[in-house]
């Protein structure tokens, strides 16, 4: 009986450190892998010259700005985005109807001379909407060239942990980068790249704290009302 429960034990304490592996780092939407290495070069470089090798050769004067998977490039985060959006719907309808009976002779309804209707009807709608949202995201992020397509435009991904008292902090970035756009001093705009993801995510006690538990969004998601 005892080993019994000292199994159970052990179990519910595997199932509670599995799960908080899990959460500790969160989900990413951006291009993956995060960070590659570069190609490995030939272990056998040919013998074509005293010096001059053309395995590794590089032009003297050529710049170090990247351009082969496994090169890093700096990204300034300049993200400034104001969006707002307003809408104002106005309707009204209005409708009258009498009438009236006249004189009746010889019918067995005379009693009902004289007698008028009216009617009314009126309806009024009146709707307003307003959203507005502002985002600033400044800062700088390292990332990898992942990927060259055949055009050369580079496909960058990189990710930067940040460990504080009570969590870590995550930022993460992806895109497509067109070479041209890249500095002398190996850096880039965030608003020149191209299908740009960036996230800022943390991970915690203080962002759990957050977070609505799983019961209760199984709930609202069943809810119908």
């Amino acid at each position: 009986m005892k080993l019994a429960s000292h199994s159970i034990a052990v179990g519910l304490l595997a199932l509670l450190s599995g799960c908080a592996a899990i959460q500790t780092t969160p989900p990413s939407a951006v291009h993956q892998p995060m960070s590659v290495r570069p190609e490995a070069m030939a272990t056998a470089l040919p013998a074509n010259g005293a010096i001059y090798q053309t395995v590794q050769a590089r032009p003297l004067f050529e710049d170090r700005r990247a351009r082969r998977i496994g090169d890093t490039i700096t990204i300034n985060l300049v993200e400034r985005n104001t969006a707002e959006k307003s809408a104002n719907a106005n309707a009204t309808r209005n409708g009258n109807m009498s009438a009236g009976i006249g004189p009746i002779n010889r019918l067995p309804l005379s009693g009902l001379n004289g007698l008028e209707l009216e009617a009314d009807a009126e309806s009024d709608f009146n709707g307003k909407g307003a959203a507005a949202a502002n985002n600033v995201f400044n800062g700088t992020i390292t990332v990898t060239v992942i990927d060259v397509y055949p055009n050369g435009n580079l496909l960058v991904s990189g990710e930067k942990m940040v460990a504080i008292n009570q969590g870590n902090e995550f930022i993460r970035f992806s895109g497509v980068i067109n070479p041209n756009t890249v500095t002398t001093a190996n850096t880039v705009q965030s608003t020149q790249v191209a299908d740009a993801r960036i996230e800022y995510r943390g991970s915690g006690f203080i962002d759990e704290s957050n977070t609505m538990g799983w019961l209760q969004r199984f709930f609202v998601a069943i809810m119908p009302f």
